[in-house]
């Protein structure tokens, strides 16, 4: 097993990462930028190391710092969480070829199948359903109508690196195709430093269903039940659950073994999440792979009993899948996990400033997963996650009126928050009903107001 690791992350995931590594017995080494010193992870760490400013390009995004970093900490392993360069497999290299372990897939897995483009090919070349889409749009290119019409409108303008939606936007006629895709390609470009993207059909009303799985990168690989993240706004998850509600079940559980045998004959290694997307007829289709660990991993986690962190370095450290996870996995009650951001809650915007006040709820089957206290500076660099909560419930039911009580238990003050639309949308018939798809959130966020 590692007897150190560095973090090469911040905020919700680097506590996330680090709770699991304590309990394991490892150490642990915290990264950070200059407006980051204080968080109570960052001096709880065994050490710490300053990468640069606030802007993740110096800090978060720079590969030299973060290397000085691993070399200066005598680390032999390093986690890099989700987002920032989670998914890059230039760093994933630089890491392993340093003589360190990335807790994560092999730089192969992560080129490959982090990559839309690349990931939608291997897919659709083993047989698993993929919409409509372009191969890469050109930088040069002066006339898109040869990619548009291989695709038809409405569809999507996507960046085929990173994730979280960034950049993603509708497009319904081709007037407004070349301004999106410049647009799509220079946020994606900020966000990923890769300018790629490519054009996607566009599905009417879908549900976001993901399937999670882990492997042990010798051919065996598991798949740990779905979740359903089809509450977003503006492409971004907002609420996950997990069992997904109302669906057909064998279908759901049988495209879950197809996508582990996938995943198998390619000896796919840690974690990994494979994003469907699932039409009004419960028809399924691949749309992208995370090839890290997810931010609503914990739903699953509380519906199995299982630590997926713990898993995943347990894989790395090179135990087999067998070692590392149940025989049997049983999935017993709803768990639900509300993203909590510090945002306008009309206008959605940002909201920076001193959390003069912040407490948490302390409730059982209620975990909340957050790198502040009071005291803290809410800076408009990064996400404006303030924290995850993870609720779990005997049925779907008592899960949302458990959530519903969390988020009523919440105390903050210093900047706003999006609370107010987490209440509309657990209160609302739709989401009781289970009446809901991508843009609900969208639909429903306009009644906040």
């Amino acid at each position: 097993m590692f007897r150190k690791v560095l973090i090469a992350n911040r905020g919700v995931v680097a506590t996330r990462i680090a709770r699991t590594l304590e309990s394991m017995g490892i150490e642990w080494v915290a990264v950070h930028s200059k407006v980051d010193e204080d968080l109570p992870y960052v001096r709880g760490a065994n050490e710490a190391y300053c990468l640069g400013a606030a802007t993740p390009r110096e800090s978060y995004l720079n590969y030299d710092a973060i290397l000085s970093a691993i070399k200066r900490s005598q680390c032999d392993a390093v986690h890099p969480g989700y987002g920032f360069l989670s998914e890059d497999p230039n760093f994933a290299r630089l890491v392993t070829d340093s003589g360190v372990r990335l807790i994560g897939p092999r730089p192969l897995d992560v080129e490959t199948m982090g990559n839309k483009i690349r990931a939608r090919d291997r897919m659709e070349g083993a047989g698993i359903p993929v919409l409509r889409a372009s191969k890469r749009v050109p930088e040069d290119v002066e006339n898109l109508k040869e990619y548009a019409e291989h695709v038809g409108f409405p569809m999507l303008v996507k960046a085929a690196a990173g994730g979280g939606g960034i950049g993603m936007q509708r497009v319904s006629d081709e007037s407004k195709l070349s301004i999106a895709v410049e647009k799509t390609r220079q946020l994606s470009a900020r966000a990923f430093g890769d300018g790629t993207v490519y054009l996607e059909q566009y599905l009417e009303e879908p549900r976001h269903i993901e399937f999670q799985m882990v492997g042990d990168g010798r051919g065996g690989v598991r798949p740990i039940y779905e979740r359903d993240c089809s509450i977003q706004r503006r492409h971004q998850k907002v609420i996950e659950e997990t069992p997904a509600p109302k669906i057909d079940r064998k279908a759901c559980d049988a495209m879950g073994e197809r996508l582990a045998d996938v995943l198998s004959d390619w000896n796919y290694e840690s974690l990994g999440t494979v994003e469907m997307l699932m039409g009004r007829d419960g028809s399924f289709y691949f749309l992208e792979m995370n090839t890290r660990l997810q931010v609503e991993h914990g739903i699953t986690e509380a519906v199995t009993g299982l630590d997926l962190v713990e898993m995943q370095i347990a894989v790395a450290a090179g135990k087999d899948l067998a070692d590392t996870c149940p025989p049997k996995i049983i999935r017993k009650g709803h768990a639900i996990e509300l993203r909590i951001y510090a945002e306008d809650p009309v206008r959605f915007f940002p909201s920076a400033g001193k959390l003069i006040k912040f407490q948490p709820p302390k409730m059982t089957n209620v975990r909340v997963e957050t790198p502040f206290a009071e005291g803290c500076l809410i800076t408009p660099y990064y996400d404006p996650t303030l924290a995850l909560v993870i609720v779990h419930g005997s049925d779907r039911l008592g899960a949302i009126k458990l959530a519903r009580e969390a988020l009523n238990a919440f105390s903050i003050e210093g900047v706003k928050t999006n609370i107010p639309f987490l209440h509309l949308v657990l209160s609302s018939d739709e989401f009781h009903g289970c009446r809901y798809h991508t843009t609900i959130g969208e639909q429903l966020s306009k009644k906040v107001a």
